[in-house]
């Protein structure tokens, strides 16, 4: 399950005043030094239980008339920082199940029952109110191939509240949760690690039941290009993608070039013949997905 993080105690601080100390001193979360500064300075934070109110309170007053890139806000998520040196800051907020929202939106709205890991690090501290229930795992991430249906091998570690003052650091590709509403409204701060090569990592969804992966929740830009390119474009656009589907470090985006080649096919026999050259194309994740499609045609 993330870390428990000891934190030091001391008094609360501004948000400007937490930025500040986090941009100079950086956050690399595999650093240890670095991580616990940043879980100071994140429980401090956590402390000062009127800042958060406070500034929605200003932008409500001020109806966002400040063009203020720092403040951005969704029915969940209120950005706290520019992304900047490696990290960025934001709250979330978690209605229980007895809300309006939840009960006009659902709970997979909220990313609740949806059993996932991340492609990212980031440290949380529970802010407001009981905070969300997680069912917490553990899995090997390197032993994984990325295919739906895969055994994961979860390791089942325990339930538990993000309670106020709490101090977790969810570990990338390591950490699992499935997270519950909490028992009343809640808001969790958090600092997160941003990378651009994150975004070539894969996030996974599990079957708990099955102790399966369920399939990749992680998909980029550059896989909906090329299906657009692929889509609207003329033999370029079919070369690249089957470049891509032969080449491509990331599994993930040459599965995108064998869907998008797919989507040309004039029949099941065509895209047959396409999977089966798949099942050749050397990834493991790429040869069990293909499979998986012609297995589909052979039942329609």
């Amino acid at each position: 399950m993330p870390r428990v993080m000891e934190v030091a105690a001391a008094p609360p601080c501004n948000l400007d005043e937490c930025i500040t100390a986090i941009t100079d001193a950086g956050f690399e979360p595999g650093e240890e030094e670095s991580l616990q500064h940043g879980a100071n300075w994140l429980a401090r934070l956590g402390r000062n239980k009127s800042f958060l109110g406070d500034m929605m309170l200003d932008e409500l007053a001020n109806r966002h008339c400040e063009d203020d890139p720092r403040s951005a806000y969704g029915p969940q998520v209120i950005m706290l920082s520019r992304p900047a040196e490696g990290f960025f800051m934001r709250a979330n907020i978690w209605p229980s199940a007895q809300e309006h929202s939840y009960r006009a939106s659902g709970s997979s709205s909220f990313v609740y029952d949806l059993p996932h890991d991340h492609n990212f690090d980031f440290l949380t501290v529970g802010y407001f109110g009981p905070g969300y229930e997680s069912d917490y795992y553990e899995y090997d991430f390197d032993k994984a191939q990325g295919y739906p249906g895969e055994k994961a091998n979860l390791r089942f570690v325990e339930r538990s509240a993000l309670s106020e003052g709490r101090v977790l650091h969810y570990r990338a590709h390591r950490d699992v949760h499935r997270q519950l509403p909490p028992k009343s409204l809640s808001v969790s701060l958090n600092i997160l690690k941003s990378d651009p090569a994150q975004g070539w990592f894969d996030q996974y969804r599990f079957d708990i039941e099955r102790d399966e992966i369920a399939g990749i929740i992680s998909h980029g830009s550059g896989e909906v290009f090329l299906r657009c390119a692929v889509g609207m474009g003329g033999a370029e656009a079919v070369d690249i993608a089957e470049r891509f589907g032969h080449q491509h470090p990331s599994d993930r985006m040459r599965l995108a070039a064998w869907e998008a080649r797919a989507s040309l096919c004039g029949d099941d026999t065509e895209q047959d013949a396409l999977w089966r050259d798949a099942e050749r194309s050397g990834s493991r994740m790429i040869a069990m997905e293909a499979k998986r499609r012609r297995a589909a045609l052979a039942e329609t």
